[in-house]
């Protein structure tokens, strides 16, 4: 039975979405840098009873990413959804990086979602449906966040790149754009972050989303801030 893949399976938003998704019965596959990551990870969802594959990767290393998502398939079959949560968070103001590091945090922000989606979205084109959804944020930039800010204008822009590419083949592309500091019992609390995922993915296709916004306000169940519309194969605005 196809499932649920979790890229950056850590504590917070990645664990609470697969949580949220294995509550529905989905298997899930798991793919983190470490094993000690992935045990905790998979501890936390193995209470659901569903199905729990552990694979290790690094985002960035696009042989070992491609890998997993290969072994996640074989084992569960083509997913219905993936989720991009890596991501390099740190504070650097301008030139405080050096370009090296910059380009390390763009292929983890980035760049190792577009390696998954380039991987799994053209098997979810021919199939006509599937979602790809990527953990996003910094929805202003900020000067005391220059990696993570360009990063995120890029996940922004690759989720309509990939929309426009996938979404008229019944892929559904969006980001959920965390405007805060996520932790357990605040405005930020990752299990409520994990229902805008699982709202996304579940959309019918006449309603979908390419953005949602959690900035820590109240949203009553079952709605989300709407930051972008997608588009039908005739460019319509759905």
């Amino acid at each position: 039975m196809p499932g649920a893949v979790v890229i950056g399976a850590g504590p917070g938003i990645g664990r609470s979405v697969a949580r949220r998704f294995a509550r529905q019965g989905l298997p899930i596959a798991l793919i983190a840098r470490s094993a000690g990551t992935l045990a905790d990870a998979a501890e936390a969802v193995s209470a659901f009873g569903v199905p729990v594959v552990a694979l290790t990767a690094d985002s960035a290393d696009e042989t070992a990413l491609r890998a997993a998502l290969d072994a996640a398939s074989d084992e569960l079959g083509l997913p219905d959804v993936v989720v991009y949560n890596a991501a390099i968070i740190q504070a650097d103001t301008p030139g405080q990086l050096p370009a090296r590091a910059q380009l390390d945090a763009w292929a983890v922000n980035v760049v190792g979602a577009l390696t998954a989606a380039a991987h799994i979205a053209p098997a979810m084109a021919r199939r006509g449906s599937g979602s790809f959804i990527i953990t996003g944020g910094m929805p202003e930039p900020k000067s005391q966040y220059v990696s993570l800010s360009l990063g995120k204008a890029g996940v922004r822009t690759l989720v309509d790149l990939l929309d426009q590419e996938y979404g008229p083949s019944g892929v559904h592309v969006a980001s959920v754009t965390v405007d805060g500091p996520v932790a357990p019992g605040t405005a930020f609390d990752p299990d409520d972050i994990a229902e805008h995922y699982w709202r996304l993915h579940t959309q019918p296709r006449q309603q979908w989303q390419r953005e949602v916004l959690h900035s820590g306000r109240s949203v009553p169940a079952g709605e989300g801030v709407t930051v972008g519309a997608t588009s039908d194969a005739g460019g319509d605005q759905r």
